[in-house]
């Protein structure tokens, strides 16, 4: 089928929005935890999470437009500190769950477990294995739609022994984290390869 800018105004709603949001592919799935000014924790998922640097360690995170009540963007400007938690095949559904507009504690909602570190306030998500504790530096507001790229510095990482390379690569698969595709759809990865860095003068090799 063939699509254009043409004719997306006439597709239904739905349709298009589905069709836009998995048309990019596979995507970064992460709870994204922060805590209020009256310490009332908070959890969403997010899939629009993205690396901006490695020196300094900078990470992206896109968050929709503010015209309604937003929890998180809240809690980050206010509190400057928020989590990233990679999402397992254990607790997708409850992560899942936590995009719903509850008036209390998506942990308490969800069952999930909150927990801290001494560097920063924000909870954590116990039962993940990839941790990612941030501190807000950046806002940037997108005029084009009014979505906002939140730009925040890596404080601590938190991940298992059995899962960091020599080279500091994390083994995902063994990990255990999970990806999604458009709003509400969760897939499981199978690695294919670790391939040699291209030059154009010699063979690639697996790593």
């Amino acid at each position: 089928m063939h699509f254009s800018v043409d004719n997306f105004d006439k597709l239904d709603k739905f349709f298009r929005r589905n069709l836009i949001n998995s048309v990019t592919g596979f995507k970064s799935l992460n709870l994204v935890g922060t805590q209020n000014n009256n310490g009332l924790t908070n959890l969403a998922p997010f899939s629009q999470v993205f690396h901006i640097g490695a020196s300094p360690a900078y990470i992206g995170l896109l968050i929709r437009p503010d015209s309604v009540e937003r929890h998180t963007l809240d809690n980050i400007e206010f509190t400057k500190f928020y989590t990233l938690n990679h999402v397992l095949s254990s607790f997708y559904k409850q992560a899942h769950q936590s995009s719903a507009r509850y008036h209390v504690s998506e942990f308490e909602a969800t069952g999930l477990t909150p927990e801290y570190s001494s560097l920063l306030p924000a909870p954590y998500v116990k039962e993940a294995n990839i941790k990612i504790g941030l501190q807000f530096e950046q806002r940037n507001d997108i005029r084009l739609n009014g979505t906002i790229l939140i730009i925040g510095s890596i404080q601590e990482l938190f991940v298992p022994d059995d899962c960091i390379g020599e080279d500091g690569m994390i083994d995902l698969e063994k990990a255990g984290t999970i990806t999604c595709s458009g709003l509400d759809t969760y897939h499981t990865t199978q690695k294919l390869a670790r391939l040699s860095y291209a030059k154009p003068d010699k063979d690639l090799f697996e790593i």
